[in-house]
C-alpha cells in the first residue's frame, strides 16, 4: 500500500500506474490542500478475477461495460476522451453485479479524469444535502457577494459617466438633490448636451421636467360631476373638499354645490363637513353604506358638484378595499375618484399609497400641505413614474384660500426655491470658517 499526491487526478493515477503497475487498486482519494491524494495497492487476486470477469455475456457493443484495470481506463481514456464521462456513469447503479461493484472506485476516478481541466474549488460538504439552515446560509452568502459585485460595478459605471460625460453627472446629481428620483434625473441629463453653459443646461433639465408632468386642467371645478376624494388618514381630504366647495360655490353659487360624507369611522368626521357645509351654504349628507351612497347622489341629482368625502384609512387597512368597494359597487354613479397625497410623505411611503388605491380609476391626485414639506421633487417623481395627472395643490388651513389649480411651471419652480432654500440653510449652519471654502 502506497499514498500518492498529484496535482490533480489524471497526473496521481498516472504515478500510481508507474508505480504499481497497471494492476493497482485504489484503496481511498480525496481532496487535500493543493491538490488530490491517492492510496493504491497491489491486488494479488486481481489475475484470477479475470476470468470470472470474463465469464459474464459479452457485450462489446455495450459503451457502459467495466474496466477491469487500470491500463484499460487509461487506455479507453486515450481512445473515447469524449465519451468517457457519457458511457460509465450507468455502472454505478444499486443493480451492479459483485465485479462490477469492485470496479465503482475506479469509474468514479475515471469519471474525475475526463473532466476538463479547471481550477480546484473547495465545496463545503453540505452543498450537496445539507439542513434547510445550511443551505439558507450559503444562499445569504452568495446573495451577499452578488450584491457586493453589483455595487462595485455601479461605482465604475459612475466613475466612468463622470469621466467622459461631466454636464449629465452633474445634472443627475443636482436634480437628485432637489428630490427627483435617480432614473427620471439621469433620463432628462442624458438629453443635455455636453459643453453648453452649466446655467443653460440646468434650465433646459427643469424645462423637460416640466413637460414630464401632467396637470387636470382645473377638471373638478370646470367640469364639475361627481368627484370623491380617497387617500389615507390625516392628509386633509376633508379640508380640501371644503376649500373646493368653497371656490366652486364662489363662481356658480352656494345652490350648484353639495357634500357628502362617507366618513363614519373617525368621531365628529361628519359634523366637522357640516360646519363647512353650514358656511359655505350647501348641503351635506351622510352614506354608510353603498346603497346610501345611491340614495344621497339621486337626491342631489340636480347639483353640478357633488363632493364625497371618504373615511381616511392607512394604505394597509383591511377596511380599505371595503371602503373602496362603496365606489366601485354602482357604476351608474360615475364618480370620478382623487388620490389626495401629502407631499411630506417619503418617497416609498407615496408610491405604496399609489399602488393600493389605483384599484380605482384615478382621475388625478391632489397634493396637500406644501407649506410644510422640504422638498418637492420627491412628489413630482412620484406623479410621473405613477402616470398620475397633477390636480390641485394646497398650502395652509385657510378655506378657500390656500388652494391652487396645479401647473406644472409652478411646481418645478416651486421645487427648485425649496432646493436652492435647502442650500442656504446648510451654508448658514456651516461653521464661519468653512464659508470661504463654499464661495
Amino acid at each position: 500500500m502506497k499514498r500518492f499526491f498529484a496535482e490533480d487526478m489524471r497526473r496521481a493515477l498516472l504515478q500510481v500506474k508507474e508505480t504499481l503497475g497497471p494492476d493497482a487498486v485504489i484503496m481511498s482519494n480525496k481532496k487535500v490542500n493543493g491538490g488530490v491524494e491517492i492510496v493504491a495497492a497491489i491486488d494479488g487476486d486481481a489475475e484470477p478475477q479475470a476470468p470470472k470477469a470474463q465469464a459474464q455475456p459479452d457485450k462489446t457493443e455495450e459503451p457502459a461495460k467495466p474496466a477491469n484495470s487500470l491500463a484499460e481506463i487509461l487506455a479507453r481514456q486515450a481512445q473515447h476522451p469524449a465519451m468517457a464521462n457519457a458511457n460509465e456513469p450507468p455502472e454505478a447503479a444499486p443493480q451492479a453485479t459483485p465485479q462490477q461493484n469492485e470496479q465503482s472506485i475506479w469509474q468514479a476516478q475515471t469519471d474525475t479524469v475526463d473532466e476538463p481541466a479547471e481550477p480546484e474549488v473547495d465545496v463545503p460538504d453540505y452543498v450537496g444535502g445539507g439542513s434547510a439552515a445550511e443551505i439558507a446560509e450559503l444562499r445569504a452568502q452568495i446573495k451577499g457577494v452578488q450584491n457586493l459585485l453589483q455595487h462595485q460595478l455601479s461605482g465604475l459605471m459612475k466613475q466612468e459617466m463622470e469621466r467622459e460625460e461631466p454636464m449629465r453627472a452633474l445634472l443627475t446629481q443636482r436634480l437628485m438633490t432637489m428630490g427627483i428620483s435617480e432614473r427620471i434625473a439621469d433620463q432628462i441629463a442624458c438629453f443635455i448636451p455636453e459643453g453648453d453653459d452649466i446655467e443653460d443646461s440646468w434650465e433646459q433639465s427643469l424645462q423637460l421636467l416640466e413637460g414630464q408632468l401632467n396637470t387636470t386642467h382645473d377638471d373638478i371645478l370646470t367640469r364639475g360631476g361627481a368627484v370623491a376624494l380617497v387617500g389615507p388618514t390625516g392628509v386633509g381630504k376633508t379640508t380640501t373638499i371644503a376649500k373646493l366647495a368653497a371656490r366652486y360655490a364662489q363662481r356658480h353659487g352656494s345652490e350648484s354645490v353639495a357634500l357628502i360624507t362617507t366618513d363614519t369611522f373617525r368621531i365628529g368626521a361628519s359634523e366637522q363637513l357640516k360646519v363647512y357645509g353650514r358656511i359655505i351654504g350647501c348641503p351635506v349628507k351622510v352614506a354608510n353604506d353603498a346603497k346610501e351612497l345611491a340614495d344621497a347622489m339621486l337626491t342631489l341629482r340636480d347639483k353640478r358638484l357633488i363632493l364625497i368625502d371618504t373615511a381616511g384609512m392607512g394604505q394597509r387597512d383591511k377596511r380599505l378595499s371595503e371602503q373602496l368597494a362603496q365606489l366601485l359597487q354602482n357604476k351608474r354613479l360615475r364618480i370620478r375618484p382623487y388620490l389626495v397625497l401629502s407631499s411630506t410623505s417619503q418617497t416609498q411611503v407615496l408610491n405604496d399609497t399609489v399602488k393600493q388605491f389605483k384599484t380605482l380609476p384615478l382621475a388625478g391626485c391632489i397634493f396637500t400641505k406644501l407649506d410644510e414639506c422640504l422638498s418637492l421633487g420627491e412628489s413630482i417623481s412620484v406623479a410621473i413614474e405613477q402616470g398620475l395627472a397633477v390636480g390641485y395643490l394646497t398650502h395652509g388651513q385657510h378655506v378657500p384660500e390656500d388652494i391652487r389649480v396645479a401647473d406644472e411651471h409652478y411646481m418645478v419652480t416651486e421645487a427648485e426655491r425649496l432646493y436652492d432654500k435647502s442650500i442656504c440653510s446648510n451654508v448658514s449652519d456651516m461653521p464661519k470658517s468653512n464659508w470661504q471654502a463654499v464661495q
